[in-house]
Parts: structure tokens; C-alpha cells; sequence
């Protein structure tokens, strides 16, 4: 591991914090290249691919440009909070982590959960748009769009918090914006177009 890696999973720990120390959360690559100080997105993505594999963090890469990558930390808190070894019921073998709870149990508030990070509304998204200074059209195109695909990533994943799904909305078409400005018409002269008011006193 070097300086780079620190320096991202730093940047990636402060963003985690940001988000209210969400299991998952979006990622802006510009964001975290910014915050850790790397110019190069090879080395950005390289740094990822590395904490993952060296199981600092999960990676979750996406291809989607409406979607994003996402990035999963993993808790090594070993405070006396929490236990660093448990038995299971059955008298099996010690398991590092937390003390087990009844899946039964998070599964049921896991949905609670889901229910309350999604949008009741059209209007809920707008009011959003609109305290983010955004159009409320592109608040229309998002909730539309998101509806449509029953507020599901991939068709699989169902969205976590629709606040960071609407922020990486914003932060895609910035960057579309972008791109279309800097490939708007081309401002070449034409060169076989004539002035009338030409200075034939200018040297060539």
C-alpha cells in the first residue's frame, strides 16, 4: 500500500461520513480524486479495484452513466460495543463481527427502511430539484424515469436513498452540459467566405 491508496480510502472515509455512514453510497469520481489529491482516473481506478481486493472496501462499478458507482465500507470497529467473537446458538464455531441478530427481524426493517427512502411523491422530487437550485424539469425527467423502472438499479437493486440516486442525477447531466458545450459548432473561419469591408493595406 502507498500514500495514494491512503489518501483515497481517506477521501472515500470522508464522503462515508457525508452520507451518515450509509453501508453503501454513490461515488463522484471527481469528488474523490479531488479530496485525494489524484490526477490521474488509471490511478483512481486502480486504487479502488486494490482496496477492494485487499478488502478494505467493496467496489461496486457500474457502466450505467445514470446510475454510478457505488462503493460498500466495511465496518472494523472493535470497540466494547460490540463483541469481536460470538457463538451462534448452536454451540458452533466463533464468528468474528457483531453479536447475531434474528434475520427475521432485519429483514422486516430493512423494508421499513426502503419504504422511507423512496419519494411519496412527484411533488416531494420537485421540492428536492428546486432546493438543490435545479430545474423542475429535470426533477419531472428523474421521477419519470425512476418510476418507470419501479425505483429498482439495474432492474435488480432497489434504490437506498433517493436523495444520493437524484445528486448523481445532477452531477451526470452537469457533465453532459459539459460535453455539449465543449463539442458545440465548430468556430473555424470559413475561409472562402469574403468580407466586404476588407483592408487591403494589411500585409498578408
Amino acid at each position: 500500500m502507498n500514500p495514494t491508496h491512503i489518501s483515497t480510502y481517506i477521501a472515500l472515509f470522508q464522503l462515508w461520513n457525508i452520507n451518515r455512514f450509509t453501508d453503501t453510497f454513490y461515488l463522484n469520481r471527481e469528488e474523490v480524486m479531488r479530496i485525494a489529491k489524484v490526477g490521474s482516473k488509471n490511478t483512481y481506478h486502480r486504487c479502488l479495484k486494490e482496496l477492494d481486493r485487499w478488502k478494505y472496501i467493496r467496489y461496486l462499478p457500474s457502466h450505467n452513466p445514470y446510475k454510478g458507482s457505488r462503493v460498500h465500507m466495511l465496518n472494523f470497529d472493535r470497540s466494547s460495543g460490540t463483541s469481536s467473537k460470538t457463538t451462534d446458538s448452536s454451540g458452533g464455531d466463533q464468528v468474528m463481527g457483531q453479536a447475531l441478530v434474528p434475520t427475521i427481524n432485519i429483514n422486516k426493517q430493512n423494508k421499513n427502511i426502503n419504504k422511507l427512502k423512496l419519494p411519496k411523491s412527484e411533488n416531494e422530487v420537485l421540492i428536492f430539484f428546486k432546493k438543490e437550485k435545479w430545474p423542475a424539469i429535470e426533477g419531472k425527467k428523474f421521477y419519470n424515469h425512476y418510476t418507470s423502472i419501479s425505483w429498482k438499479l439495474g432492474g435488480k437493486i432497489m434504490i437506498e436513498d433517493w436523495h444520493s440516486t437524484a445528486r448523481n442525477w445532477m452531477l451526470k447531466a452537469d457533465e453532459i452540459n459539459k460535453e455539449n458545450v465543449a463539442n458545440g459548432p465548430s468556430q473555424k473561419r470559413d475561409n472562402l467566405k469574403v468580407t466586404k469591408n476588407k483592408d487591403y493595406g494589411q500585409p498578408l
